[in-house]
């Protein structure tokens, strides 16, 4: 079955309405994952820390250049994901309606080739 990530993208606000409910959300969240377990789907499923705490490497110039915190202009930040083998884009689709997630949050879904999809170098 095709393997699908549900990668979890929010912004400063449905960020701060998750952290308002953080023990109903995290129970929700622990309740999805049960469910997504027992039905045989669920691979990997991971949450991200504080995007402050990243940083950010830049490939623009000739040399990589590293600065501390978030992607600097941005609306939306990668919170964490969903790893799904699923037989559908539609049945990945309807486990991401599930998904518990706070007002503005969104859920990008994309499909994960296999290895037999990526190119092959020949050597």
């Amino acid at each position: 079955m095709p393997k699908y990530l549900l990668i979890m993208r929010g912004t400063d606000e449905s960020n701060a309405a998750m952290m308002a409910n953080i023990h109903e959300m995290m129970a929700e969240t622990r309740q999805f994952i049960e469910e997504a377990v027992k039905a045989g789907v669920l691979l990997a499923a991971e949450g991200l820390d504080d995007p402050g705490q990243g940083v950010v490497v830049d490939f623009s110039g000739e040399v990589p250049v590293v600065t501390d915190g978030p992607y600097g202009e941005t609306k939306e930040l990668f919170g964490g994901f969903f790893m799904l083998d699923v037989a559908s884009k539609q049945e990945a689709v309807e486990w991401a309606k599930r998904v518990p997630a706070a007002p503005g949050a969104k859920i990008e879904i994309r499909r994960v080739p296999g290895d037999d999809e990526v190119p092959q170098v020949d050597e």
